[in-house]
């Protein structure tokens, strides 16, 4: 089974994938096997990936706490809600930890919920990858529903310094990761992460986590890189997933994926 993180990884610095990747991946499929994406993305953001590659199968969404069916366009599986009762808690906390940080919880419905109703953001939410997306609501709103991912931005400082100060708050309770080094970290159940998303879909098709190969470029992919049977890190990615991987690659912007894969495709 072959894995992959998307962004910075399949995806270069044009946000789009090239031709010599869509080759590959589509010639490691009629191969008979398994390519799975798996991503911090919420379900949504699945498709523009999936079917330029004509995948039809399962993709790890939101950091593992979401097996979703692309050939279906539905959500399979949901693993590790944080409850109101938390996110109230850490939402307190955070304040005195991270003053002038903004929250977003990013919820899941059973399709790819095309209409944004899951994602709703606090007012000054920063989004690295491009603000406009989200429904816009009082904290009181973000927070008092069930959430697979509990997103916190501040404008001043990096994701590494705000990585570090949450972690140290909530060790136990949640997870703290990364994709963007743009001041955004993101809080999942305590546990859940892209290893244990890719256990279930090798579960579910009868794969040794051994007989897997992973590829990476940031912290929220050290997991996945430690689980896999062969871990990958791109050449562009964070010191953190340089140090787990037992290959390093090419830059996403020189297929470095594709530089792997066509060993065998």
């Amino acid at each position: 089974m072959i894995a992959s993180d998307v962004d910075g990884t399949l995806l270069g610095p044009s946000e789009s994938l090239s031709a010599r990747t869509i080759g590959t991946v589509r010639r490691a499929i009629e191969a008979g096997v398994p390519f799975v994406l798996a991503s911090g993305r919420p379900p949504r953001w699945i498709a523009p990936v999936a079917k330029p590659l004509e995948l039809t199968g399962y993709a790890v969404c939101a950091n593992g706490a979401v097996l979703y069916d692309c050939g279906r366009e539905e959500v399979v599986a949901v693993h590790g809600l944080l409850r109101p009762e938390l996110l109230g808690d850490i939402a307190s906390a955070l304040d005195k930890a991270l003053p002038g940080c903004r929250l977003a919880a990013e919820r899941v419905s059973t399709d790819a919920d095309h209409e944004m109703r899951s994602f709703v953001i606090e007012p000054d939410y920063h989004n690295p990858w491009g603000d406009g997306e989200g429904r816009t609501a009082p904290r009181a709103e973000v927070v008092g529903h069930p959430a697979i991912k509990l997103l916190v931005s501040h404008r001043g400082m990096s994701s590494d310094e705000m990585a570090e100060a949450v972690r140290s708050l909530f060790e136990r309770e949640v997870d703290a990761t990364y994709s963007s080094s743009g001041g955004l970290v993101e809080l999942s159940a305590h546990g859940i992460t892209k290893a244990t998303g890719l256990a279930d879909v090798a579960e579910r098709l009868g794969v040794d986590a051994e007989r897997v190969i992973a590829f990476g470029d940031m912290p929220n992919d050290v997991e996945m890189l430690r689980w896999a049977g062969h871990g990958v890190a791109m050449e562009n990615g964070h010191p953190a997933v340089h140090d787990v991987a037992d290959e390093i690659t090419g830059p996403a912007a020189d297929d470095g994926v594709s530089q792997v894969l066509e060993r065998w495709f």
